[in-house]
């Protein structure tokens, strides 16, 4: 495994020397690969789903469809649009001395992602990658492998034939020794992202030796205001918690204010036929802090705004919160006072996503403070250094 290192290593430096116009020429080659070689990436899939039950919530993430396929590949032509993020000067300045700095954008390096059953994370993280002048190591699990093999196969070949080396992405085993080597793998992977569950995230976070940035499970609140509009509210639960139950941003628990429990059926008429709704009594233990990944909904009465915002502040993951309302010191308070990535007045949080954000694609959602927070895209895919250019002078 020190070889695989060493080579990805090697190769993430070559990277500085691919322009920018080139790196979009193999996206958009890629991007065409993808749809013509679609029936080989579905049947890899599907030799992985024979595997998994339907019931199981990671079936959905597993799934590709051609349609699926076809969003992945547009997805990568507009990351192939987007202005590079690298070699952009955030801080410019000349001192007394004469000295001229510059502090500028520039890749982490080597950049290794551990993931479970999403195969187009692949794709995605191999596309911002690239673009941002990263090499990336990819750790899936298990369940995805033979969907991951034909993808990786299939991005090397686009590599090889556009004359740039295949060692830019390499796919681990997907076994726990892999996994503890990749954490381990100090001097090689510059940052390690996992994405994934709560399991795995706080494994990653406790195991690893290598700087990590967590895209956090996503335990997800609306809040139904006193002064929330009936018929906004529903579209908006609706879509947040059934457009796909089974990611991060998909609505766990609705609040509601005690003034309004008398619409609490015609909010939830539109998916009364396939959610199942536990509204457990006032003082009665419940798992408020569960992230569903299916169609469970929970709910909660609440007194007043104060109360929804400890619920949040207590059992929320720091991802995706919402506030239905037309009062607007309502809306603003709850923006300002939730300590979440992304906070919405009158939207679903279905919306946290870096291509619903105009960002092309993102490696995950960051919940963490330290470093990027919300879609981790293109931007959040670099460091940056100081330059620092003289004419010979010296410090005294």
């Amino acid at each position: 495994m020190k070889e695989l290192f060493k080579k990805i290593k090697e190769a993430s430096r070559s990277l500085a020397l691919v322009e920018d116009a080139q790196r979009n020429l193999l996206l958009e080659h890629l991007a065409d690969a993808i749809l013509a070689n679609q029936e080989l990436l579905l049947e890899a899939n599907r030799q992985d789903l024979e595997q998994m039950d339907s019931q199981d919530p990671l079936y959905d993430r597993l799934l590709l469809t051609p349609e699926r396929l076809k969003g992945i590949a547009s997805d990568m032509r507009h990351v192939a649009s987007l202005p590079s993020p690298l070699g952009i000067i955030s801080k410019e300045q000349t001192l007394e001395n004469g000295l001229y700095l510059r502090r500028v954008s520039v890749p982490f390096g080597v950049i290794g992602v551990i993931y479970e059953a999403r195969p187009n994370v692949s794709f995605d993280v191999f596309s911002l990658c690239f673009k941002s002048g990263n090499a990336c190591v990819l750790k899936g699990s298990r369940n995805a492998h033979h969907s991951n093999e034909a993808i990786v196969d299939l991005i090397h070949r686009t590599l090889q034939k556009e004359g740039l080396p295949a060692d830019v992405v390499a796919l681990m085993p997907p076994t726990h020794e892999a996994t503890a080597q990749l954490l381990g793998a100090v001097g090689y992977v510059d940052l390690c992202i996992p994405r994934g569950g709560k399991k795995l995230i706080e494994f990653v976070r406790d195991n690893a030796r290598v700087p990590v940035i967590e895209t956090g499970a996503g335990v997800v609140h609306a809040y139904f205001d006193k002064d929330g509009d009936l018929e906004k509210g529903r579209a908006i639960i609706n879509n947040a918690k059934t457009r796909r139950v089974s990611v991060c941003n998909a609505l766990d628990c609705l609040l509601i204010h005690k003034d309004r429990v008398g619409d609490l059926p015609d909010l939830l008429a539109s998916m009364a036929d396939k959610v199942q709704i536990h509204r457990p009594e006032e003082g009665e233990p419940f798992d408020w802090d569960r992230e569903w990944m299916s169609y469970d909904l929970s709910i909660r009465i609440v007194d007043s705004l104060d109360e929804a915002l400890e619920h949040i502040q207590t059992y929320g993951s720091g991802h995706s919160e919402c506030i239905i309302t037309e009062n607007r010191d309502t809306a603003q308070r709850f923006q300002r006072e939730v300590d979440a990535a992304c906070v919405y007045v009158n939207a679903p949080t279905s919306f946290t996503d870096g291509a619903q954000f105009g960002l092309g694609a993102e490696i995950g959602i960051s919940t963490q403070k330290l470093g990027p927070r919300g879609p981790m895209a293109l931007e959040e895919m670099t460091t940056y250094k100081w330059l620092i250019n003289g004419n010979g002078q010296v410090r005294e």
